[in-house]
């Protein structure tokens, strides 16, 4: 570990994006500190602390905490992450934006500008959301001025982490909104642990080893890949005889990350925000969208499977590949080049997404339901369960990942040896 780290610090560049990096998540962490204008914090902690097992202890871990004081980052990075979801199901479904799908980056550019603008109506429609649950349960007056103010104040929050997790992106390390919803996650990983110290007996004995087995999954299927053999042709190029090889194309097993279980926590999290605007509907909503609650475990399990499967087809399309292969000479063994390669791509990428999206699910679902029938507490199952490890170790992958490309392209040691 520390080797790695010090390999990582002797790059100056590495060393400049660790600390651009840091020095970002440190100011959304002040931002989940400093309450939102007009809120008194100590009422809304109050109300949090008889919540404890709602879907609302969950937005709260997305968030960092920050919801349960109504801090200006409240709503977290959860509706740009919404907003995605959305417009990339509208890109199916609308040939304006399918067409600008095609168009390269610039098509990409007017999608992404159009997915901000629906993050700030969603951040507003939730801020207002939120701001009246808060104030039936007599935990926030509210006037006309005030809910303005408040609406304006977290959707301008919003705004604003949407934009330093693009500079993570683009500065940083890179997985900006993936990094942003890790720290949230984080933030809450102490108090678990103090949870867990607290319990008794079985709980101290059993949760170490739950969690050392899903960080065990989580890294042997994250780092699973099939490898495609690819044979390339001998072929001119300009002047030049280019001779041919043979390589392959590694298919990861779980292709889409854990970019699945984010989104099925976000749409799991729709529900519930629209039920505070139709008091009629909340005895249901709070009685089935519990995260412990089985209806919402198997609904949560089938969006990680659909969003997996759908997610996938967005990254890696066989048609396009398929034509790169035919266009620089190369072929699969056995396989004729064109539409029968992507035939065949695609069926070996529809087979192996399924157990992927199925891991996917079961790690995020059985040990919530092992630590609801082990006895555990709230806090320690709600910081520490099956969703939250997942994350924090998925996202830590991917962010090593990248880490360990820009290593090797300055042709300096490698974290992983």
């Amino acid at each position: 570990m520390l080797s790695w780290l010090t390999n990582a610090w002797r790059v100056p560049e590495l060393r400049r994006r660790v600390l651009f990096t840091g020095m970002i998540l440190a100011f959304y962490r002040l931002g989940s500190w400093i309450p939102a204008p007009g809120v008194d914090s100590d009422a809304i902690k109050e109300y949090f602390s008889n919540q404890g097992g709602t879907i609302l202890n969950l937005l709260n871990i997305f968030s960092g905490g920050a919801l349960s004081q109504f801090a200006l980052f409240a709503l977290g990075i959860m509706p740009y992450v919404t907003a995605s979801i959305i417009m990339q199901l509208l890109t199916v479904v609308i040939p304006r934006l399918e067409q600008l799908q095609k168009e390269g980056e610039s098509g990409y550019a007017t999608i992404n500008q159009y997915t901000r603008y629906f993050t700030v109506v969603l951040a507003a429609l939730q801020a207002l959301g939120y701001a009246y649950l808060f104030h039936r349960q007599g935990a926030l007056p509210l006037n006309a001025g005030r809910l303005v103010l408040i609406i304006v104040s977290l959707a301008a929050a919003t705004t604003l982490l949407m934009w330093m997790g693009e500079l993570i992106t683009k500065r940083g390390i890179g997985n900006g909104i993936s990094l942003l919803i890790f720290a949230s996650i984080l933030a809450g990983i102490p108090g678990g642990i103090r949870a867990w110290y607290s319990g008794g007996p079985f709980e101290r004995l059993m949760f170490p080893l739950v969690g050392v087995a899903i960080i065990v999954a989580v890294v042997f299927v994250q780092e699973g890949q099939r490898r495609i053999p690819i044979q390339y042709a001998k072929r001119m190029v300009g002047r030049r005889m280019t001779s041919g090889g043979s390589t392959y194309m590694p298919l990861r097993v779980n292709m889409a990350g854990v970019i699945p279980i984010i989104f099925a926590a976000a749409v799991m999290a729709f529900p519930p925000t629209v039920a505070q605007f139709f008091p009629g509907t909340q005895g249901f909503v709070n009685e089935h969208f519990l995260p412990t609650d089985p209806l919402y475990l198997v609904l949560q399990a089938f969006l990680i499977v659909v969003f997996t499967y759908f997610y996938t087809a967005v990254q890696f399309n066989p048609v396009d590949q398929a034509d790169n292969l035919r266009k620089h000479g190369g072929y699969v063994p056995g396989i004729r080049p064109g539409p029968p390669t992507a035939q065949y791509l695609d069926r070996v990428l529809t087979r192996l997404t399924l157990p992927g999206s199925l891991y996917l699910a079961l790690v995020a679902t059985l040990p919530t339901l092992f630590i609801r029938y082990g006895g555990f507490s709230q806090s320690t199952s709600a910081a520490l369960g099956g969703t939250s490890i997942l994350i924090v170790v998925g996202v830590a992958l991917d962010t090593m990942r990248q880490m360990e490309s820009q290593m090797m392209m300055r042709h300096y040691e490698g974290f992983l040896k």
